[in-house]
């Protein structure tokens, strides 16, 4: 059965005292999460406000992606079709 759907991101950066952080939002339709990153540049780096940008926001992205896969095996459980195994780390991202 074909099925067409469209998901809204948003992504944000903030810098303040050498630390960048990012804010992804994801919004299905039917369910809507937030992923978080940041980046700090070290004092004694040059000031490259891209590099912080991009840590961040990946960063983010991969606490978002984690956040999705625990629902995706949630739903799967309520479904009766769980994993056989934990397929998640029992550690957090950064």
């Amino acid at each position: 059965m074909p099925h067409t759907s469209e998901w809204k991101t948003h992504l944000y950066l903030f810098e303040e005292e050498h630390t960048t952080k990012a804010r992804v939002e994801l919004d299905t339709g039917t369910t809507r999460l937030t992923g978080h990153g940041t980046a700090r540049c070290n004092p004694t780096d040059k000031d490259v406000p891209e590099i912080g940008d991009e840590l961040a926001a990946a960063r983010a992205l991969e606490n978002l992606a984690l956040q999705l896969k625990r629902t995706a095996y949630g739903d799967m459980a309520a479904a009766g079709t769980a994993p056989r195994h934990d397929p998640l780390p029992a550690y957090g991202l950064g």
